[in-house]
C-alpha cells in the first residue's frame, strides 16, 4: 500500500482545487507534502485546505509545471533547502528531499 501525505491545496475562482507549491531560496519551485495535520498546521496556518495524496500521483501532478522536487514536512516552506535527507533537522531545513519524477 502506498502512504499518503496531505498536499496543501487552494480553491481557484471556479471552485477548483489547485495543489500549493512553495519556493526554495534559491527560487526553484518545490512541490509540498506533509506527513501530518500538525506538521502541515505548524509551517502553513490553522486554516489550509489539504487533500491526500501518494508520492506517485502527486510529482504527475507536479511534472508538467517543471517541478522536480518534493519537500516533505519543510519546518518553514521559504527557507527549505535541497541537500538531502538530515537527521536532525534544523528549522528551515526539510525533512525529506524526493525527486517528483
Amino acid at each position: 500500500m502506498n502512504h499518503t501525505f496531505l498536499v496543501p491545496v487552494r480553491t481557484c475562482a471556479a471552485g477548483v482545487l489547485a495543489v500549493r507549491t512553495g519556493r526554495l531560496v534559491s527560487g526553484e519551485r518545490v512541490g509540498l507534502a506533509f506527513t501530518s495535520e500538525t506538521s502541515l498546521m505548524l509551517t502553513l496556518g490553522p486554516s489550509q485546505q489539504w487533500i491526500r495524496l501518494a508520492r506517485e500521483p502527486l510529482a504527475e501532478m507536479l511534472e508538467p509545471l517543471g517541478i522536480e522536487h518534493i519537500i516533505i514536512d519543510p519546518d518553514l516552506v521559504g527557507e527549505s533547502r535541497t541537500d538531502g535527507p538530515q537527521e536532525r533537522p534544523s528549522p528551515g531545513q526539510p525533512r525529506e528531499v524526493a525527486t517528483a519524477a
